[in-house]
């Protein structure tokens, strides 16, 4: 009798377990173990990320749909997505701005496997009140592009610039011998528009950077102090007397500082990542070099290029339970698994996560050297949080031009105004 009741109680906790394993909060069956629902942001992708949902099934059996919105219609397709009875489990925001829409629907990714796979903080996006909802999933960086074979023919090497004092020295010894090298030491720094952003949101992005920092802003500020407009102007006099052109030019001189570079006119050119397809055409990897851009800060030399996304996945937090951990699960598959990372870097570039397989982009190589090596990320959040941004650099751009063609203290106050005065008068237009 003992060892029938004996039988009787195992088979009963038995059953128990099973019923356990069995149980889901959402479906009450264990056949559910979740889906993917991708709503992708960049058009120019779709066929690539197609091609890994297929991959990721094959190999788990979890279905992965992708559905790209159209070009400038995503935050359209997004609210309409999120409404349906099936939304989108993984979805993209470009920065703060667009997250505290979507806040409430960010799913908390602290403790995550792909959090602890990230090469550097900076790549997380917080909400407004702290949680951790956002995840880049490629990046983009931009700092001063260099040609190593003319820096080695003017006697220096990568490693004879580490901050601003070495790269003016450089440069300024460089642009003396110009005549005798055949080439300066900066390109062109063109005004017109097709070359103006690069200075008034690239460059202009480091002293707001440093402000951000010491003022300790989590969110677009107000107003700016401006502590840090002494650096821009030490990096732009910089650029403007070690180039082969004249200052009062800029404005409408329709320079071309690639064809510039490209012609090996000049030794270094701020630019980013994405030039690299145009420099490859010429140049080898071993030729290329990306240095971060120094102005002058105390620690700069701890500085790595000015690395940034606009590409930031965000888990629906309203979704089931079995399809957030899906969606969990496949986020890490494509930073860290062989097929994923391959693609991923094939198509994206910039992949910030340890097992990421190489770019064959050489400027994202060095990104990921400087962050590898323990140096600070100069992140792009003053940049994202610009208020109307192309009303605010339209200012700065005149007033440069004013500065380029008549370098006075009086010319650069009015850079300083434009900066300071246009971001409280943008922001006010944009928050009545």
């Amino acid at each position: 009798m003992k060892k029938v009741l004996a039988l009787v109680l195992a088979l009963v906790v038995c059953l128990g377990v099973f019923a356990g394993c069995s149980s889901n909060k959402d479906t009450g069956t264990s056949t559910d173990t979740g889906s993917v629902y991708w709503l992708n942001f960049k058009p120019e992708a779709d066929e690539a990320f197609q091609k890994l949902a297929k991959a990721y099934t094959e190999e788990t059996g979890v279905p992965v749909t992708v559905v790209t919105a159209a070009s400038g219609t995503y935050q359209q397709t997004l609210t309409s997505e999120m409404d349906k009875s099936t939304p989108p489990t993984l979805y993209v925001v470009t920065g703060s701005e667009e997250m505290k829409s979507w806040a409430d629907y960010a799913y908390d990714l602290t403790g995550s496997k792909i959090a602890a796979d990230l090469t550097n903080d900076s790549f997380k996006l917080y909400t407004e009140d702290g949680k951790f909802g956002g995840i880049a999933y490629c990046y983009e960086a931009y700092g001063l592009i260099v040609n190593k074979t003319l820096l080695a023919e003017a006697g220096y090497s990568l490693e004879d610039v580490y901050d601003f004092a070495s790269l003016k020295a450089v440069c300024e010894d460089i642009h003396a011998r110009s005549a005798e090298l055949g080439f300066d030491a900066f390109t062109s720094s063109g005004m017109d528009a097709s070359s103006s952003w690069r200075f008034t949101g690239h460059l202009l992005g480091l002293p707001l950077y440093y402000e951000k920092e010491a003022q300790g802003y989590t969110s677009q500020p107000a107003t700016l102090t401006g502590e840090y407009l002494d650096n821009f102007k030490m990096i732009w006099d910089l650029y403007l007397d070690n180039s082969a052109y004249d200052p009062a030019t800029l404005a409408t001189g329709g320079y071309d500082a690639e064809k510039e570079f490209l012609d090996g006119k000049a030794v270094f050119y701020q630019n980013g990542t994405w030039e690299y397809s145009a420099l490859s055409a010429k140049y080898t990897n071993d030729e290329l070099a990306m240095i971060p851009i120094y102005c002058g800060v105390d620690g700069e030399e701890n500085s790595g290029v000015s690395s940034g996304t606009g590409n930031i996945w965000v888990v629906n937090s309203k979704a089931k339970q079995a399809d957030i951990d899906a969606t969990l699960e496949f986020m890490y598959w494509c930073v860290s698994s062989d097929v994923g990372t391959e693609i991923f870097a094939q198509e994206l570039g910039g992949v910030p996560y340890k097992n990421a397989a190489e770019s064959p982009n050489v400027f994202f190589r060095y990104a990921d050297k400087y962050l590898a090596e323990g140096k600070y990320n100069v992140d792009w959040d003053m940049s994202t949080w610009t208020p109307n941004t192309d009303a605010f650099r339209a200012g700065i751009v005149s007033a440069m031009n004013k500065y380029d063609a008549d370098r006075t203290d009086a010319n650069w106050a009015e850079v300083v105004t434009a900066v300071t005065q246009g971001w409280a008068n943008q922001y006010k237009a944009a928050n009545p």
